[in-house]
């Protein structure tokens, strides 16, 4: 790719979604020369994995957050837990 794309320790996840999208984009222009369709998709697997992670920190935290009645954390539960 080029050398101005930001660090991905630094990017939020929203940015790194939106750049993962430029880069589908991209590759799907059908536009892009070989060599920089393989450099995209290799920034396109690490902005992936970079959201991924972020993923599951969130689900981690919202795993360990959950209110009784008087608003206080009482318990946790997965995220996708029924009840």
């Amino acid at each position: 790719m080029d050398s101005t794309s930001p660090d991905l320790s630094t990017m939020s996840f929203e940015d790194a979604l939106r750049a993962l999208e430029e880069v589908v984009r991209r590759l799907e222009s059908g536009e892009v020369p070989l060599d920089d369709s393989i450099a995209l998709y290799e920034r396109g697997e690490a902005l992936r994995r970079h959201c991924q992670v972020r993923l599951d920190a969130a689900s981690a935290r919202i795993e360990r957050i959950v209110a009784g009645p008087d608003g206080a954390a009482t318990a946790t539960r997965p995220f996708d837990a029924e009840g």
